[in-house]
């Protein structure tokens, strides 16, 4: 799954660690799911459908689906929760050149 999300990222622009080198943005990860259909064998190729499925300034939900690469076999699907932090691992809201990255159509408005 986590090479989904790089992948995702990648996709749409962006790569991962940038996010970390220039703004300092983490994903940490705050739950994980996955449930297993299939095994999948050491050193075969699959593939992994990724995409955003809530997100907010604060935080982004990642879905998953793992199928082999030539049977097109589901083997596997997940869920991960992940918050935007700071070094220190402090929350921090998502600087807006990431927004639609992520699915986040606009800011709410400061009072």
């Amino acid at each position: 799954m986590e090479l989904g999300r790089a992948e995702y990222c990648r996709a749409a622009g962006i790569r991962y660690r940038d996010m970390e080198i220039d703004d300092g943005i983490l994903l940490a990860v705050v739950e994980a799911h996955c449930r297993y259909l299939h095994p999948a064998r050491y050193d075969e190729e699959i593939a992994v459908k990724t995409w955003v499925s809530k997100a907010n300034q604060r935080m982004v939900e990642f879905q998953y689906e793992i199928r082999d690469a030539h049977s097109r076999r589901r083997l596997a699907s997940g869920a991960t929760k992940h918050l935007f932090m700071r070094a220190g691992m402090r929350p921090v809201k998502l600087p807006e050149k990431y927004l639609a990255l992520f699915g986040v159509t606009s800011a709410p408005a400061q009072t």
